[in-house]
């Protein structure tokens, strides 16, 4: 070994960066996780869903809600925000459309007829990173609250699945979050809330520095674990720029062991897949869904 250099035994590991998004992936289905963040080009995803517009939609209304002045910040302003961001992408014709347009309108701005609007979040689509020795995290929060001396996390929820304490109480992004709310504003930050439009439910967590150190080891875990698989990636598919096949209509061809070592898991989830059309795995288990099949009409 050259004098010069210094030997690689003992140096720290490069730390994994990701969001929580990133590593409920790799938890969901590997082969997905492969095709989103590890595959260039990317395959070509299939169609927008109809549900996702629904959601973003109104996010993006109740975070431009908060951004009007004091005295805007009314229920028919709310209305107003739905229209004028409204994503009109996978419903099955304009008819479709409109309906559910009344629909968003009407769920946001029933739910802002219940806040206060002189109650200015800490945040509203705020992004907040922590960082261990193992992994870099960040995510951007839906809406940070402060409730008396502390911070709540807040989320909001749009599909038709009603929730229960165990989806806040489990959810990996919600403790993240928490824990990095509490790092940047040195406020303590405990409390998520999942806010449920349809129904009008909140559904609080409370954790203890207990609960979030384990949701912190298990990103801890998830990471190395995607993080080594990460590197066999790069180790095996890596290619000078310009000799890698692969369009955005299809995966680059890889070595049999990548797709062992990103194997899909498959169920009733792969119906719903962005990357279906190039998993035969993922479109045996299941039937192919309409962009507007996750609506509950």
């Amino acid at each position: 070994m050259n004098a010069d250099q210094l030997p690689l035994e003992g140096m720290p590991r490069r730390l994994y960066s990701c969001t929580p998004s990133r590593l409920n992936a790799w938890l969901d289905c590997r082969r997905r996780y492969r095709f989103s963040y590890l595959d260039r080009p990317q395959p070509a995803k299939g169609p927008a869903w109809a549900h996702n517009s629904v959601g973003a939609s109104v996010h993006n209304a109740l975070a431009g809600w908060w951004r009007e002045p004091y005295e805007r910040r009314t229920p028919l302003t709310a209305s107003i925000l739905v229209t004028n961001g409204w994503i009109t992408e996978g419903f099955k014709d304009a008819e479709q459309s409109t309906r559910w347009l009344g629909r968003a309108r009407d769920l946001v701005s029933g739910y802002v007829a219940t806040l206060d609007p002189s109650d200015d979040p800490v945040g509203v689509e705020r992004t907040v990173a922590t960082r261990t020795k193992v992994v870099a995290l960040s995510g951007r929060i839906d809406r940070l609250d402060r409730r008396g001396d502390e911070l709540v996390v807040v989320d909001y929820k749009t599909g038709r699945r009603p929730l229960t304490q165990d989806d806040a109480r489990s959810s990996l992004a919600l403790a993240v979050y928490a824990i990095a709310a509490s790092t940047m504003m040195r406020t303590p930050c405990r409390t998520v809330e999942l806010h449920h439009l349809p129904t009008g439910e909140i559904v609080e967590w409370r954790h203890t520095d207990e609960s979030l150190a384990r949701h912190l080891r298990r990103a801890e875990e998830v990471a190395t674990e995607a993080g080594e698989a990460d590197e066999r990636y790069k180790e095996l598919v890596a290619a000078p720029r310009g000799t890698r096949r692969g369009t955005g209509d299809r995966p680059a061809d890889v070595p049999a062991e990548i797709d062992e070592l990103f194997a899909p898991t498959v169920g009733p989830i792969c119906s719903w897949c962005d990357f279906r059309r190039h998993c035969p795995q993922g479109q045996a288990a299941g039937p192919e869904r309409q962009p507007w099949d996750g609506l509950a009409e």
